[in-house]
């Protein structure tokens, strides 16, 4: 296999990060469960969906954050999309993935007047097509027994899950000026973080390479720098140009390489991780669970990185951390901005995810300049919370947002203004 000083063996760099998120939950304060649990059970059986809802939100801006271009693609500054769910006791689950009035209307007569602990038979029966509203079924299961989604999923419950940003920016890939990139790169780890991801679009990828390197010497020690082809997006690889580009990368000290082929192609990317240390990741575009099952089977990829929304849900999200247990390969899932991080931190904290991503962004935003509008909303708290590198995962119940029901209703607007993915048609169930 390739070498190279700058490069960990593929094993020890997956340890070293596996290593860093293995800090698992502990007892801290949580809202207690009731003193019975025989009480916890009866109550559980009256519970029912009373109704599936969504709308807009438009909230005001700071004015440093005005003064920025946008954060991220599409859309109306400041305008959010919410899904609610309403029990028949009150309790309220929210959701922040986008979910359309159609949906939100099947899924109504599908669901209203159900348990809303039948997560399986709910999947089976539309659910899996509207990851926003499992999501806030999620949520309000979490708060109905005073626990974090992590705990309630299983695995790890990791309390700091390690995180990286990933930027984008504008313009045509071969015009970008690569010492911007290397700026970039210490603006992000000036704001505390410890990896970025960046998009590997030039014509010459020897000159991608050589940015990342001289990022990775502008970030200093202890800096990671990954990069993403995405597949197609701008024309598949060969697998010549795909090994000389590993090959490069390695050299110049990169993480990993994602995505380097087609989507579809599984043994390309498993030929590769033959041939050089880089690690080799993908699996965004993965829906359900078999093509998981067909990367672990064939040795694909290093490090799974599936996509909540694509995936369909957080249940689906938890079977594929489950595969990738089975199989001693690592998770780290694939990307948000704002308060759509919540479900994902909450499944990969349960999966034991060895990065989450956040972003994409635009240069030179961080996650707390996207979040800076959203305490009017949430009790004037911000959602999340970094620290060395990580993100302290939240420990209240749900989500872990403390969604305000009242300023929502003051910053409700007319009309729907969808800017977050289709769901797409529901996958096979196992």
């Amino acid at each position: 296999m390739g070498g190279g000083d700058k490069q960990f063996s593929r094993r020890a760099a997956i340890g070293l990060v596996a290593g860093a998120a293995a800090v698992v939950a502990d007892a801290g304060p949580v809202s207690a469960l009731p003193a019975k649990l025989t009480d916890v059970a009866r109550e559980a059986k009256s519970l029912t969906i009373a109704r599936i809802e969504t709308f807009d939100v438009l909230i005001p801006q700071p004015a440093n954050i005005l003064a920025k271009p946008q954060p991220h693609r599409g859309g109306t500054r400041g305008r959010i999309n919410v899904v609610r769910v309403v029990t028949n006791a009150g309790t309220m689950g929210y959701s922040f993935l986008v979910s359309s009035p159609g949906d939100v209307a099947a899924a109504n007569a599908a669901l209203a007047g159900q348990s809303l602990f039948a997560i399986d038979a709910h999947l089976k029966n539309g659910l899996a097509g509207w990851p926003a509203i499992e999501e806030a079924i999620w949520d309000a299961i979490g708060k109905t027994v005073g626990q974090p989604v992590s705990r309630l999923l299983g695995g790890m419950g990791l309390t700091r899950l390690p995180v990286y940003l990933t930027y984008v920016w504008p313009g045509p890939a071969d015009a970008l000026d690569p010492q911007l990139q290397i700026r970039h790169a210490a603006v992000v780890r000036d704001a505390g973080f410890k990896a970025m991801k960046v998009q590997m679009f030039r014509t010459d990828v020897q000159r991608d390479a050589d940015t990342c390197e001289a990022m990775l010497a502008n970030a200093g020690p202890g800096f990671r720098v990954m990069v993403d082809r995405t597949a197609v997006a701008r024309g598949l690889w060969s697998y010549e140009t795909g090994l000389t580009a590993a090959k490069a990368l390695q050299k110049a000290g990169v993480h990993w390489l994602e995505e380097p082929f087609a989507r579809d192609d599984y043994d390309s990317p498993a030929r590769l991780r033959e041939e050089v240390d880089i690690l080799i990741t993908g699996g965004e575009a993965w829906a359900g669970t078999e093509p998981f099952k067909r990367a672990l089977i064939r040795g694909t990829f290093d490090i799974l990185q599936p996509e909540l929304r694509t995936a369909a849900g957080i249940s689906m999200m938890r079977r594929v951390g489950q595969l990738a247990q089975a199989w001693g390969t690592p998770v780290a899932p694939h990307a948000a901005v704002g308060l759509a991080v919540a479900g994902r931190v909450q499944c990969s904290a349960a999966m034991g995810a060895v990065y989450q991503e956040v972003g994409p962004f635009t240069p030179s935003y961080t996650p707390d300049d996207v979040c800076a509008p959203f305490p009017p909303i949430l009790h004037g708290v911000q959602p999340f919370r970094y620290e060395d590198g990580d993100m302290i995962v939240p420990q209240s119940p749900g989500l872990g947002l403390h969604v305000d029901d009242r300023a929502l209703e003051r910053y409700r607007v007319n009309g729907y203004e969808r800017v977050g993915p289709g769901t797409g048609p529901p996958p096979s169930l196992p």
